[in-house]
């Protein structure tokens, strides 16, 4: 952290995107046309609307896009509603970067990855997708396995549709909870998908999702033979003021927003057990 983390930017909300009934994507440059700052996969801003509040989000966009920073936000409480209120032109405020990243330039780099996420949990996947995507002379192969409660839930859908699956050495894996008229994919829950697409052992695991998809997901790829070596998540929700000053993310002796949120599961392990 450096203080200019501390201050925030003037950020104008120039493009919103409906992805799901109750997630809106978010572009924000500065005033004068530019990207606030720049960041890694994985990392996160605080957004502020002054008078109503400030919470963390994930960044969705990849650092290689230079023109501007997204943030896919779920209708969730006092101030994601008055985000998802907001008109294009609109101000708010935006600082960060915050958190440590996925590892995407040393320990991934070279990796065959398996990204996995539920609902919402794509959201700060995306960023390290589109990065990999942007990069893939520097890894191996692509496998990703999303899930939501329905086709109107899965979030990013066109551009999963149009972009990622549409590039090669790139699997793409959807599945949905419970089966609906005009779906033709997969139906059932995403720790069971996992289990029956039983991915090659060798592939190092980024996963994120509620905490029950977690725990299943995990529990299956322990049993197929994974290592919690090999499994990265995030753990964003936690953070609270990004910078180990309030100690609402305090787990045992780790503070998410310095340590993290971005850990490998044998560090989970080492923590009390309240995460």
């Amino acid at each position: 952290m450096n203080n200019e983390t501390l201050i925030p930017y003037l950020g104008v909300v120039t493009d919103i995107r409906i992805d799901t009934p109750d997630v809106k994507t978010f572009r924000v440059l500065t005033p004068d046309g530019k990207k606030p700052f720049e960041h890694k996969p994985g990392q996160c801003a605080m957004l502020s609307i002054p008078g109503v509040g400030e919470a963390m989000f994930s960044i969705t966009s990849s650092p290689t896009n230079t023109g501007y920073m997204e943030f896919s936000i779920k209708k969730c409480g006092c101030l994601t509603d008055w985000l998802h209120m907001m008109d294009v032109g609109q101000n708010i405020t935006i600082r960060g970067p915050y958190g440590k990243p996925f590892p995407v330039d040393d320990e991934l780099k070279g990796k065959d990855l398996l990204f996995i996420a539920g609902g919402i949990g794509l959201a700060p996947l995306r960023s390290v997708i589109n990065y990999v995507r942007d990069k893939r002379e520097n890894y191996g192969s692509v496998q990703i396995v999303y899930g939501a409660r329905s086709k109107e839930d899965l979030v990013d859908y066109h551009e999963i549709i149009d972009e990622w699956m549409a590039d090669k050495g790139i699997e793409v894996n959807l599945t949905i909870d419970r089966a609906q008229e005009g779906w033709d994919g997969h139906v059932g829950f995403i720790p069971n998908y996992v289990k029956e697409l039983n991915p090659d052992l060798k592939k190092t695991v980024l996963m994120c999702g509620p905490p029950v998809m977690i725990k299943f997901t995990l529990a299956g790829l322990t049993e197929l033979g994974f290592e919690k070596t090999q499994i990265y998540t995030t753990m964003e929700l936690r953070m609270k003021c990004g910078v180990g000053k309030c100690g609402r993310c305090n787990i045992g002796n780790k503070y998410v927003c310095k340590d993290g949120p971005v850990f490998r599961f044998d560090e989970l392990d080492e923590l009390p057990d309240e995460y």
